[in-house]
């Protein structure tokens, strides 16, 4: 409680040392555009928008979240550009630090989406929004379990190994099994966000492992492919397997059976509740250190009911 205080008190301090707000551009920089999740974000930062008339938007992010220099270099071009401030989802927690430093050096307000920044960053951005990656991946450890049992063997199929978002999920995920189950955890698996890599990965997974009963895809283009793998081996329905993130193909996957539910993060409201966050903060209110944007299990009994549809895309 004490370390937050700090926080919070560290980011009022640096949000009196911003200049006066003015007109000009809020850069949002997110870990990949080709994406349908970061899509989105970006609507939701579009609709956002509509209510701020003193500034204009841009909205850019690299080819893969893999490519961790370009993102690093569109937050320094932004900062050189003298932006009115930042919405940033970072995609390495180390490599980003720097960047955002300098962001702060130029009192440009920062907001972090989605993945949170290495420990000792806190100072250098003034609110962070973000599903709590730790208690969504508990939440697709407790489904997962509901439906496979205690014993037995499963797969974790993860993506970017380091990211903020794969530390907390994954590790909440595993936490979570380890703690209330016997079950055997094969992996994790990294596909690196890539839909191709992860399909190669689960169709060797599944070959290897002719006994294993579940399986976790923890974010979109891995549990796409996860799902697609699960499809042509014939395993669909048969290994039990969540995924993570609601896009068009995930939702067809739950309705047919191939996943048994899929945790969907607001992603529409982290992209929304950042454009009004980083206003505040060029207007000079005050704003949370931490908002939690929320999960949702959507499984084939509830994907047609309000709860899902407000976070499905």
């Amino acid at each position: 409680m004490k370390k937050l205080a700090t926080a919070l008190l560290t980011s009022a301090i640096a949000l009196g040392t911003f200049s006066s707000a003015q007109a000009g551009e809020i850069a949002v920089i997110v870990k990949t555009v080709n994406s349908t999740f970061w899509q989105n974000v970006q609507k939701g930062a579009d609709a956002a928008m509509e209510d701020v008339s003193e500034h204009t938007m841009t909205f850019q992010g690299p080819a893969s979240e893999s490519a961790i220099a370009d993102q690093v270099n569109m937050v320094e071009n932004a900062v050189n550009r003298g932006v009115a401030g930042i919405v940033l989802a970072p995609s390495d927690p180390d490599a980003l630090v720097p960047a955002v430093k300098k962001a702060w050096e130029n009192r440009i307000p920062v907001v972090i989406i989605d993945s949170m920044l290495a420990e000792g960053a806190e100072q250098y951005y003034q609110s962070f929004l973000s599903t709590d990656n730790k208690k969504a991946g508990e939440l697709a450890a407790q489904a997962l379990i509901e439906k496979v049992g205690t014993e037995g063997k499963i797969a974790i199929m993860s993506y970017v190994a380091g990211a903020g978002s794969e530390i907390g999920r994954v590790g909440g995920f595993t936490d979570y099994i380890k703690a209330n189950s016997k079950l055997e955890i094969v992996g994790p698996y990294y596909s690196q966000s890539q839909m191709a890599t992860a399909l190669n990965q689960t169709t060797d997974v599944l070959a290897a492992n002719s006994d294993l009963k579940g399986m976790f895809g923890a974010n979109e283009p891995t549990a796409i492919g996860m799902g697609r793998a699960l499809k042509q081996s014939g395993k669909a329905g048969q290994v039990v397997a969540f995924g993570f993130d609601g896009n068009q193909d995930l939702q067809e996957f739950v309705k047919d059976g191939t996943l048994a539910g899929i945790a969907v993060q607001g992603s529409f409201q982290m992209g929304e509740l950042g454009i009004d966050t980083v206003t505040k903060l060029i207007n000079k209110e005050k704003v949370e250190k931490f908002v939690d944007t929320g999960v949702v299990i959507v499984t084939k009994d509830n994907i047609d009911k309000p709860e899902a549809k407000n976070v499905l895309y």
